[in-house]
Protein backbone atom coordinates (compact mmCIF):
# COMPACT_ATOMS: atom_id res chain seq x y z
CA UNK A 1 0.00 0.00 0.00
CA UNK A 2 1.49 2.62 -1.49
CA UNK A 3 1.62 6.18 0.98
CA UNK A 4 1.04 8.35 -1.99
CA UNK A 5 -2.64 6.28 -2.01
CA UNK A 6 -3.06 6.97 1.65
CA UNK A 7 -2.68 10.44 1.44
CA UNK A 8 -4.57 11.05 -1.54
CA UNK A 9 -7.68 8.98 -0.79
CA UNK A 10 -7.20 10.42 2.87
CA UNK A 11 -7.87 13.97 0.84
CA UNK A 12 -10.04 12.58 -1.43
CA UNK A 13 -12.37 11.83 1.20
CA UNK A 14 -11.73 15.06 3.07
CA UNK A 15 -12.72 17.46 -0.02
CA UNK A 16 -16.41 15.87 0.29
CA UNK A 17 -16.86 18.53 2.99
CA UNK A 18 -17.18 21.04 -0.25
CA UNK A 19 -19.97 19.60 -1.34
CA UNK A 20 -23.10 21.85 -0.89
CA UNK A 21 -25.56 18.88 -1.05
CA UNK A 22 -28.85 18.33 -2.69
CA UNK A 23 -31.33 20.32 0.30
CA UNK A 24 -29.18 23.47 -0.28
CA UNK A 25 -28.51 23.41 -3.55
CA UNK A 26 -32.32 23.21 -3.76
CA UNK A 27 -32.85 26.22 -1.47
CA UNK A 28 -30.24 27.97 -4.04
CA UNK A 29 -32.83 27.22 -6.97
CA UNK A 30 -35.81 28.86 -4.90
CA UNK A 31 -34.32 32.25 -4.79
CA UNK A 32 -33.17 34.68 -6.90
CA UNK A 33 -29.83 35.25 -8.89
CA UNK A 34 -28.56 37.77 -6.74
CA UNK A 35 -30.08 35.73 -3.58
CA UNK A 36 -28.19 32.99 -4.72
CA UNK A 37 -24.57 34.72 -5.20
CA UNK A 38 -24.95 35.97 -1.70
CA UNK A 39 -25.07 32.42 -0.34
CA UNK A 40 -22.66 30.85 -2.44
CA UNK A 41 -20.18 33.27 -1.36
CA UNK A 42 -20.49 31.46 2.22
CA UNK A 43 -19.89 28.22 1.02
CA UNK A 44 -16.97 26.65 -0.51
CA UNK A 45 -17.72 27.85 -3.91
CA UNK A 46 -17.04 31.17 -3.00
CA UNK A 47 -13.18 30.43 -4.35
CA UNK A 48 -13.94 32.56 -7.61
CA UNK A 49 -17.19 34.00 -7.73
CA UNK A 50 -17.57 37.25 -9.67
CA UNK A 51 -18.34 40.70 -8.18
CA UNK A 52 -21.75 41.26 -9.75
CA UNK A 53 -24.51 38.22 -10.45
CA UNK A 54 -23.74 37.35 -13.89
CA UNK A 55 -25.39 33.67 -14.46
CA UNK A 56 -22.63 32.42 -17.03
CA UNK A 57 -19.61 33.90 -14.97
CA UNK A 58 -21.36 32.55 -11.50
CA UNK A 59 -21.54 29.00 -13.58
CA UNK A 60 -17.97 29.32 -14.69
CA UNK A 61 -17.01 30.38 -10.79
CA UNK A 62 -18.35 27.22 -9.55
CA UNK A 63 -16.54 24.77 -12.30
CA UNK A 64 -13.52 26.47 -11.55
CA UNK A 65 -14.18 25.53 -7.48
CA UNK A 66 -14.30 22.13 -8.72
CA UNK A 67 -11.08 22.21 -11.30
CA UNK A 68 -9.19 23.56 -7.99
CA UNK A 69 -10.34 20.46 -5.84
CA UNK A 70 -9.05 18.27 -8.87
CA UNK A 71 -5.58 19.92 -9.19
CA UNK A 72 -5.63 19.90 -5.28
CA UNK A 73 -6.51 15.88 -5.14
CA UNK A 74 -4.31 15.09 -8.36
CA UNK A 75 -1.50 16.86 -5.86
CA UNK A 76 -1.78 14.37 -3.74
CA UNK A 77 -1.94 10.77 -5.36
CA UNK A 78 0.78 9.11 -6.88
CA UNK A 79 1.45 9.33 -10.91
CA UNK A 80 -1.45 7.04 -12.19
CA UNK A 81 -3.63 8.61 -9.63
CA UNK A 82 -3.22 12.26 -11.03
CA UNK A 83 -3.64 10.72 -14.32
CA UNK A 84 -6.72 8.67 -13.98
CA UNK A 85 -8.32 12.28 -12.58
CA UNK A 86 -6.40 14.20 -15.32
CA UNK A 87 -8.30 12.01 -17.49
CA UNK A 88 -11.64 12.53 -15.81
CA UNK A 89 -10.94 16.51 -15.80
CA UNK A 90 -11.30 16.36 -19.43
CA UNK A 91 -14.38 18.70 -20.06
CA UNK A 92 -12.09 21.76 -18.83
CA UNK A 93 -10.08 21.39 -21.29
CA UNK A 94 -12.79 20.86 -24.06
CA UNK A 95 -14.40 23.58 -22.51
CA UNK A 96 -10.95 25.93 -23.30
CA UNK A 97 -10.94 24.29 -26.79
CA UNK A 98 -14.36 24.95 -27.90
CA UNK A 99 -14.10 28.58 -26.77
CA UNK A 100 -11.36 29.18 -28.45
CA UNK A 101 -12.57 27.83 -31.66
CA UNK A 102 -15.31 30.31 -30.95
CA UNK A 103 -13.13 32.84 -30.97
CA UNK A 104 -11.61 32.40 -34.11
CA UNK A 105 -15.03 34.20 -35.74
CA UNK A 106 -16.93 35.70 -32.88
CA UNK A 107 -16.39 37.76 -29.44
CA UNK A 108 -12.88 37.26 -27.64
CA UNK A 109 -12.78 33.99 -26.00
CA UNK A 110 -13.56 34.28 -21.81
CA UNK A 111 -10.92 33.40 -19.40
CA UNK A 112 -9.92 29.77 -20.01
CA UNK A 113 -9.92 26.92 -16.80
CA UNK A 114 -6.42 27.12 -14.96
CA UNK A 115 -5.87 23.76 -15.45
CA UNK A 116 -1.82 23.01 -14.61
CA UNK A 117 -0.77 19.68 -14.12
CA UNK A 118 -4.29 18.44 -15.29
CA UNK A 119 -3.91 19.64 -18.81
CA UNK A 120 -3.14 16.95 -21.67
CA UNK A 121 -2.78 19.22 -24.94
CA UNK A 122 -3.99 23.23 -23.76
CA UNK A 123 -0.26 24.56 -23.26
CA UNK A 124 -0.12 23.64 -27.18
CA UNK A 125 -3.52 24.65 -28.43
CA UNK A 126 -4.09 27.86 -26.56
CA UNK A 127 -1.48 29.05 -29.39
CA UNK A 128 -3.62 28.45 -32.12
CA UNK A 129 -4.92 31.26 -34.39
CA UNK A 130 -7.07 29.26 -36.83
CA UNK A 131 -9.35 26.84 -36.56
CA UNK A 132 -6.75 23.87 -38.86
CA UNK A 133 -4.22 25.03 -36.24
CA UNK A 134 -6.09 23.75 -33.37
CA UNK A 135 -7.24 20.61 -35.01
CA UNK A 136 -3.47 20.03 -36.20
CA UNK A 137 -2.80 20.35 -32.14
CA UNK A 138 -5.33 18.29 -31.03
CA UNK A 139 -4.10 15.44 -34.22
CA UNK A 140 -0.63 15.60 -32.11
CA UNK A 141 -2.62 14.75 -28.74
CA UNK A 142 -4.10 12.29 -26.55
CA UNK A 143 -7.49 13.49 -28.05
CA UNK A 144 -6.98 12.28 -31.53
CA UNK A 145 -7.83 14.29 -34.85
CA UNK A 146 -11.52 15.43 -34.65
CA UNK A 147 -11.57 14.99 -37.88
CA UNK A 148 -12.84 18.25 -38.64
CA UNK A 149 -12.58 21.94 -37.61
CA UNK A 150 -15.90 23.01 -37.58
CA UNK A 151 -17.28 23.85 -33.96
CA UNK A 152 -20.07 20.79 -34.20
CA UNK A 153 -17.77 18.07 -35.50
CA UNK A 154 -15.12 19.74 -32.99
CA UNK A 155 -17.76 19.73 -29.75
CA UNK A 156 -18.85 15.66 -30.47
CA UNK A 157 -15.14 14.59 -31.27
CA UNK A 158 -13.76 15.53 -28.54
CA UNK A 159 -16.49 14.14 -26.00
CA UNK A 160 -16.50 11.16 -27.30
CA UNK A 161 -12.66 10.85 -27.38
CA UNK A 162 -12.95 11.81 -23.44
CA UNK A 163 -15.33 9.02 -22.94
CA UNK A 164 -12.80 6.86 -25.06
CA UNK A 165 -10.26 7.51 -22.82
CA UNK A 166 -12.39 7.17 -19.58
CA UNK A 167 -13.34 4.02 -20.28
CA UNK A 168 -9.82 2.88 -21.61
CA UNK A 169 -8.00 4.13 -18.77
CA UNK A 170 -10.44 4.44 -15.83
CA UNK A 171 -12.11 1.09 -15.34
CA UNK A 172 -14.09 2.48 -12.33
CA UNK A 173 -15.49 5.24 -14.92
CA UNK A 174 -16.29 3.13 -17.54
CA UNK A 175 -19.48 2.35 -17.44
CA UNK A 176 -20.23 5.96 -17.08
CA UNK A 177 -18.39 6.63 -19.75
CA UNK A 178 -20.25 4.27 -21.79
CA UNK A 179 -23.98 5.78 -20.74
CA UNK A 180 -22.38 8.85 -21.47
CA UNK A 181 -21.41 7.82 -24.82
CA UNK A 182 -24.50 6.87 -25.56
CA UNK A 183 -26.75 9.83 -24.67
CA UNK A 184 -24.05 12.15 -26.58
CA UNK A 185 -24.54 10.13 -29.77
CA UNK A 186 -28.28 9.32 -29.33
CA UNK A 187 -28.64 13.20 -28.96
CA UNK A 188 -26.11 13.97 -32.12
CA UNK A 189 -28.56 11.46 -34.60
CA UNK A 190 -31.82 11.31 -33.03
CA UNK A 191 -32.21 14.51 -32.00
CA UNK A 192 -29.88 17.23 -33.79
CA UNK A 193 -30.23 14.94 -36.87
CA UNK A 194 -26.45 15.20 -37.57
CA UNK A 195 -24.27 11.81 -38.44
CA UNK A 196 -21.22 11.30 -36.33
CA UNK A 197 -18.10 12.66 -38.07
CA UNK A 198 -15.78 10.31 -38.99
CA UNK A 199 -13.30 10.19 -35.95
CA UNK A 200 -15.77 10.37 -33.31
CA UNK A 201 -17.91 7.62 -34.96
CA UNK A 202 -15.55 5.44 -34.48
CA UNK A 203 -14.90 6.41 -30.85
CA UNK A 204 -18.47 5.53 -30.71
CA UNK A 205 -18.39 2.17 -32.29
CA UNK A 206 -15.49 1.07 -29.59
CA UNK A 207 -17.62 2.18 -26.93
CA UNK A 208 -21.01 1.05 -28.13
CA UNK A 209 -20.41 -1.12 -30.36
CA UNK A 210 -20.83 -0.98 -34.40
CA UNK A 211 -24.30 -1.85 -34.71
CA UNK A 212 -25.57 1.31 -32.31
CA UNK A 213 -23.88 3.97 -34.25
CA UNK A 214 -25.10 1.99 -37.51
CA UNK A 215 -28.66 1.74 -36.31
CA UNK A 216 -31.16 3.75 -38.20
CA UNK A 217 -33.90 4.43 -35.69
CA UNK A 218 -33.86 5.23 -31.96
CA UNK A 219 -35.56 2.17 -30.58
CA UNK A 220 -32.45 0.07 -33.03
CA UNK A 221 -30.14 2.16 -31.16
CA UNK A 222 -31.44 0.85 -28.12
CA UNK A 223 -31.50 -2.00 -28.19
CA UNK A 224 -28.03 -2.70 -29.93
CA UNK A 225 -26.76 -0.88 -26.92
CA UNK A 226 -24.45 -2.91 -24.58
CA UNK A 227 -25.20 -3.60 -21.21
CA UNK A 228 -23.13 -1.07 -19.91
CA UNK A 229 -24.14 1.61 -22.13
CA UNK A 230 -27.81 0.94 -22.45
CA UNK A 231 -28.89 1.51 -18.42
CA UNK A 232 -28.42 5.16 -19.56
CA UNK A 233 -31.56 5.09 -21.84
CA UNK A 234 -33.45 2.73 -19.37
CA UNK A 235 -37.26 4.15 -19.79
CA UNK A 236 -36.33 6.73 -22.07
CA UNK A 237 -38.85 6.11 -25.20
CA UNK A 238 -38.50 9.24 -27.76
CA UNK A 239 -35.29 11.08 -27.96
CA UNK A 240 -37.08 14.11 -26.64
CA UNK A 241 -36.82 12.97 -23.33
CA UNK A 242 -33.39 12.57 -23.43
CA UNK A 243 -33.06 14.75 -21.23
CA UNK A 244 -34.84 13.24 -18.14
CA UNK A 245 -31.72 10.38 -18.91
CA UNK A 246 -29.43 12.92 -18.79
CA UNK A 247 -30.73 14.00 -15.47
CA UNK A 248 -30.26 10.74 -14.40
CA UNK A 249 -27.14 9.86 -15.27
CA UNK A 250 -25.79 12.29 -12.73
CA UNK A 251 -27.52 10.81 -10.16
CA UNK A 252 -26.30 7.35 -10.81
CA UNK A 253 -22.90 8.73 -10.83
CA UNK A 254 -23.12 10.24 -7.86
CA UNK A 255 -24.58 7.43 -6.11
CA UNK A 256 -21.91 5.06 -7.61
CA UNK A 257 -19.48 7.58 -6.64
CA UNK A 258 -20.37 7.20 -3.22
CA UNK A 259 -20.40 3.13 -3.55
CA UNK A 260 -16.88 3.23 -4.33
CA UNK A 261 -15.64 6.10 -1.83
CA UNK A 262 -17.38 3.51 1.24
CA UNK A 263 -14.39 0.48 -0.57
CA UNK A 264 -11.90 -0.09 2.61
CA UNK A 265 -9.22 -0.14 0.33
CA UNK A 266 -6.09 2.90 -0.93
CA UNK A 267 -6.48 3.01 -4.29
CA UNK A 268 -8.18 4.41 -7.75
CA UNK A 269 -12.21 3.61 -6.91
CA UNK A 270 -12.23 5.47 -3.86
CA UNK A 271 -10.51 8.68 -5.72
CA UNK A 272 -12.25 8.19 -8.76
CA UNK A 273 -15.81 7.98 -6.10
CA UNK A 274 -14.34 11.25 -4.97
CA UNK A 275 -14.49 13.31 -8.39
CA UNK A 276 -17.91 11.52 -9.25
CA UNK A 277 -19.51 13.21 -6.10
CA UNK A 278 -17.76 16.62 -6.64
CA UNK A 279 -18.58 16.67 -10.06
CA UNK A 280 -22.36 16.34 -9.46
CA UNK A 281 -22.30 18.00 -7.13
CA UNK A 282 -21.39 20.76 -8.70
CA UNK A 283 -23.59 20.14 -11.93
CA UNK A 284 -26.09 20.37 -9.44
CA UNK A 285 -25.17 24.00 -7.83
CA UNK A 286 -24.81 24.94 -11.69
CA UNK A 287 -28.28 23.76 -12.55
CA UNK A 288 -29.78 25.63 -9.03
CA UNK A 289 -28.40 28.49 -10.09
CA UNK A 290 -30.25 28.18 -13.96
CA UNK A 291 -33.60 27.76 -12.43
CA UNK A 292 -32.93 31.26 -10.12
CA UNK A 293 -31.19 32.81 -13.13
CA UNK A 294 -34.87 32.59 -14.34
CA UNK A 295 -37.46 33.10 -11.57
CA UNK A 296 -36.49 29.98 -9.16
CA UNK A 297 -37.68 26.34 -9.17
CA UNK A 298 -41.17 25.15 -8.58
CA UNK A 299 -40.88 22.10 -5.99
CA UNK A 300 -40.77 19.96 -9.14
CA UNK A 301 -37.89 21.47 -10.86
CA UNK A 302 -36.09 21.28 -7.28
CA UNK A 303 -36.89 17.07 -7.04
CA UNK A 304 -35.02 17.13 -10.44
CA UNK A 305 -32.15 18.37 -8.90
CA UNK A 306 -31.85 15.02 -7.50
Amino acid sequence: MAAGWVGGVTRARGLLSRCLGHREAGELAAGTLTEAVRWLAATPYRRFLPPDPDLAEVQWAVSATLLWHLRVLAGWLPRSGAQAVRTLAAGFETANIEDLLRSFTGPAPRRPYALGALATVWRRAAHARTPEELRAALAASAWGDPGGADPATMAVALRLSAAHRVADAVPPARRWAQGRAALLTARTVFVVGRPLPGNAGRQAARLLGPGAVAAASFEEFRRALPADARWALDGIETPGNLWRAETRWWTVVEREGRDLLRAAQYGLPPVVGAVAVLSADAWRVRAALELAAHGGATPEMADALG
